[in-house]
């Protein structure tokens, strides 16, 4: 097959997981931010693929100490530094008309230490990391908040009746079963004049209300109701996916042993699980762009 057939395709390219640790010490109450960013460029980076030519490559090194430098100003919102990383790289090279910027936030807590928390000493929070990416596409830019690794568990209140059965059928209808999942969500902004931190902080609260509301006949219902919640609370969020695997509880059988089983013990599996994906958005909904560029698996 002939050369000439054959073309660059999309591109992009940069510094991937800038581990980032901000400690904010202007007064003796200090303040730690923890972050993993990411840089991706977009823009006429032909030259280098096809001839060699690195005079439109910004390195990879001066995306990372970017991150570094821009954190000394502070670090905020994951969101907002993002937004100004964009504006940056978009704004210094005049062949740069894009990109993609990623984090991921890690919660610290302050140590309890006599009966108050501690000013200097912080212990990691093992809940959910924070999510956010920005997209950049000349003039459009695209806003995703997040999370994942948001582990919930009801024990009660779900069930999972009235499906199709085969002869390949084994699972045994139930009204009352244990119902947990990892929720991995990333919503997305129709504008940039948002007070990310807070957004975040209502968006988690209004999961898990929803997660423990009403009684459950599916996952998939459990989702739908999550993400309803969200969107009318926040005229700011046109839509929000979901990623949420199906944690499954099998109860144990303790008949050999003597002794009944009223729905109290359970056998935890972590594999094969169900995996329940899906979007909730306005009918309305803004012209995501290319916002989803990029991001692995669903959401």
């Amino acid at each position: 097959m002939s050369s000439n057939n054959i073309i660059l395709g999309a591109n992009q390219y940069g510094k991937a997981e800038v581990r980032l640790v901000k400690i904010t010490r202007d007064t003796d109450r200090h303040e730690i931010e923890d972050l993993n960013v990411t840089s991706e460029l977009r823009g006429d980076f032909e030259a280098a693929h096809l001839e060699g030519d690195n005079a439109h490559v910004v390195p990879t090194d001066t995306q990372k100490n970017t991150v570094y430098a821009f954190a000394r100003e502070g670090v905020g919102s994951p969101e907002k530094f993002l937004l100004r990383l964009a504006e940056h790289f978009t704004s210094s090279f005049d062949w740069v008309d894009g990109g993609r910027w990623a984090a991921e936030s890690y919660n610290w807590d302050r140590i309890q230490a006599d009966g108050s928390e501690h000013n200097h000493s912080f212990v990691k929070n093992g809940t959910e990391t924070r999510t956010a990416v920005v997209v950049k596409d000349g003039d459009d830019v695209q806003v995703m908040g997040g999370l994942k690794g948001l582990t919930v568990l009801k024990s009660t209140q779900s069930g999972f009746e009235g499906y199709p059965k085969d002869k390949y059928t084994t699972l045994a209808e139930t009204s009352d079963r244990i119902m947990s999942t990892d929720v991995a969500a990333r919503w997305r902004y129709n504008t940039t004049d948002v007070d990310f931190n807070n957004a975040y902080d209502d968006v988690k609260a209004l999961l898990l209300e929803g997660f423990t509301e009403n009684y459950s006949t599916a996952l998939q219902n459990t989702l739908y109701g999550m993400g309803k919640k969200v969107l009318e609370a926040h005229p700011e969020i046109d839509e929000i996916k979901f990623s949420m695997p199906n944690k499954h509880h099998f109860l144990v059988d303790l008949a050999p042993f003597g002794l009944d089983n009223p729905n109290e013990v359970f056998f935890a599996a972590d594999r094969p699980y169900g995996l329940i994906e899906a979007t909730v958005l306005r009918e309305d909904a803004s012209d995501a762009g290319r916002a989803w560029e990029g991001i692995a698996g669903f959401c």
